[in-house]
């Protein structure tokens, strides 16, 4: 039995996604198609289904769309997905911080019978942070520190020259929907640990740019009254993208996988 993945986008992280899902074990699993403004070139690029626009993606009957573009395209293209009995999943998690697009996107789940999900991406510990989740006095912290590469462009707009940065450097410090927002290439992690436990207003963020670190380190501080988290996390980063860790595709095939197992370790 093979199932019908439909990308929206196909930059690096769906590239490295569809790779995988056509190698191996899962080969013939799995038929792919994308809606997207460019195609891969080379002798590595998957097989793929090219569609020219929503309509003939949704007429291809997908099993599910993988959103893998931008905060934006969630927005404009997910809902119709939804509406049309289409899960989706959401890689662009900080377009989830946007309460209204938030709500209608849940709406359009609710009206297709269908889900609406986000996988684990670059962070661990969900798990725990949906079972504490409602409970009184819950605080829930969170901390990126990454590399400079990963924040050239945002340095260099703050007059800021990258080689000349020699100590840790705090680039923001708030709550997670502000975070999520500001920095939608950077910040998709604040936004998914947000919306599996506390809230986009009650979780603190942290982002600091450090030259003495090569990885992107996520550290999850949690307490309440059923005890207390902390746990740090530290991926390499994509080699195409460093301001991507390099497991999240690997998460996005996990999500993907899930979607139609027949057994799950919850």
């Amino acid at each position: 039995m093979s199932f019908r993945i439909a990308f929206i986008g196909m930059g690096t992280i769906a590239q490295d996604v569809a790779r995988a899902l056509s190698s191996g074990q899962r080969a013939g699993r799995y038929v792919l198609g994308a809606l997207s403004r460019s195609r891969p070139e080379g002798g590595e690029a998957p097989a793929l289904a090219w569609f020219e626009d929503l309509d003939a993606l949704l007429a291809w009957g997908p099993d599910l769309v993988v959103e893998a573009a931008s905060q934006e395209a969630v927005w404009a293209l997910a809902p119709a997905c939804l509406r049309a009995g289409h899960p989706v999943l959401v890689t662009s998690v900080g377009a989830l911080a946007d309460a209204d697009q938030f709500a209608a996107l849940q709406a359009a789940a609710v009206a297709g019978g269908v889900t609406l999900s986000v996988p684990a991406g670059a962070v661990a510990a969900l798990d725990y942070l949906q079972a504490v989740r409602g409970q009184d006095g819950v605080k829930v912290m969170y901390e990126s520190r990454k590399p400079v590469d990963a924040w050239r462009d945002e340095l260099a707009m703050r007059g800021i020259a990258p080689e000349s940065l020699q100590e840790p450097l705090v680039l923001f410090q708030g709550n997670a929907r502000d975070a999520a927002l500001r920095y939608p290439k950077n910040l998709n992690v604040a936004a998914t640990v947000a919306l599996a436990c506390a809230g986009m207003e009650a979780t603190e963020v942290r982002v600091v740019v450090d030259p003495a670190v090569t990885g992107n380190t996520h550290t999850i501080t949690v307490h309440s009254p059923l005890g207390e988290l902390r746990t740090t996390l530290t991926n390499q980063p994509s080699p195409t993208n460093p301001k991507t860790s390099w497991v999240v595709a690997q998460s996005i095939v996990s999500a993907i996988e899930r979607q139609f197992a027949c057994f799950l370790v919850a």
